[in-house]
């Protein structure tokens, strides 16, 4: 588990705004839940993920696609488990 700095924590909750509010709501609750204690890989992986364009990421966490990078697919299970 890394610690981040709350101006890295910032910058990470800055990147989760998107053109979709439902993305930014998925993607803002990760960084609330799970960014402080996620492990180095899990860490990657969701910088990973913000990489991806709106559209893609809308398909593999609101349509239920699956992703091709198997570490982003079991991110993005885990995201869409935590849904309310």
């Amino acid at each position: 588990m890394v610690e981040l700095a709350p101006a890295a924590l910032g910058r990470l909750r800055w990147r989760c705004r998107r053109g979709m509010k439902e993305l930014d709501v998925l993607l803002s609750r990760w960084v609330d839940r799970h960014a402080a204690t996620a492990a180095p890989a899990e860490s990657a992986a969701f910088d990973r993920l913000l990489e991806l364009q709106d559209p893609e990421l809308a398909r593999y966490l609101l349509a239920g696609d699956l992703a091709t990078d198997p570490d982003i697919a079991a991110l993005v299970a885990r995201l869409r488990d935590s849904r309310p």
